[in-house]
């Protein structure tokens, strides 16, 4: 089973997009695709359309684990999506509790599903510590942290890193971690040099980097992925190439955690 686990220390990074845009050049690149929100947002689906993931998902399964088949929704690109759905405020908290009290009930669920050797689960995560991120990364076969080429998402990494250490290490199924730069614009100065400062920490952890491009969240507005909206442009160049970098690492050995 490959698990993709997309992750950030803090908000507004991009993470949800990047997740969802990945999820479909991996579709495009030949993988059968499960997209997961495993955020209480429920915002994951309007990267697909909107038309989808508007009623039941995970917070509806009641922790029921052979509940998630019958919630995956085929949408326009071809990934399968299960939306965190529709939920009240005690919904909510119920639906947490469960998964304080059982970290690896995601992995469990995901491992009683009947999915394709070469398919990929792309898990989207609120941001910051959480139990939803620890769900993730529990089931996670490789983990990606989105983060801007700013000072204040620098200083967090660190702490993913921590948490990646804590909770994927050691596992042999698990392939490694790495970092994509979002909203790379190469005509701000502090942009390229908190880049340089991020490959000179990382070195080959980071994966790549997606210039800032408005048919990105251009294409968001019309509830599409990039490649739909905007095939062709420097963003859909950028998310492909961190797609097929994520697949051929899923690819690879197992043990490769290095």
């Amino acid at each position: 089973m490959n698990v993709l686990s997309v992750v950030s220390a803090k908000g507004g990074v991009g993470k949800s997009t990047v997740a969802a845009n990945l999820a479909v050049a991996l579709h495009d690149l030949g993988h059968p695709v499960l997209a997961i929100d495993l955020d209480p947002q429920n915002g994951l689906r309007f990267h697909f359309s909107f038309e989808v993931g508007s009623g039941n998902g995970l917070s509806s399964s009641g922790g029921d684990a052979s509940a998630l088949s019958g919630l995956a929704e085929i949408t326009p690109s071809g990934v399968a999506l299960i939306p965190y759905g529709q939920c009240d405020e005690a919904q909510r908290l119920g639906f947490e509790a469960g998964l304080v009290h059982r970290p690896a009930w995601l992995s469990d669920a995901l491992g009683n599903m009947s999915l394709a050797d070469n398919a990929i689960v792309v898990i989207d995560t609120p941001p910051g510590p959480s139990v939803y991120m620890t769900q993730a990364l529990t089931a996670a076969s490789l983990a990606i942290a989105v983060t801007l080429p700013d000072a204040g998402s620098y200083v967090t990494l660190p702490q993913l890193r921590s948490l990646f250490e804590s909770y994927c290490l050691g596992r042999p199924e698990f392939r490694g971690y790495g970092f994509i730069v979002n909203q790379v614009d190469q005509g701000r100065q502090l942009s390229r040099d908190v880049a340089t400062m991020l490959r000179a920490s990382f070195g080959d952890r980071i994966i790549g980097r997606i210039h800032q491009d408005q048919a990105i969240s251009e294409a968001l507005a019309f509830g599409q992925s990039v490649f739909q909206y905007a095939p062709h442009s420097e963003g859909a160049r950028d998310v492909m190439a961190c797609a097929r970098w994520i697949s051929g690492r899923l690819a690879a050995p197992e043990g490769r955690a290095d």
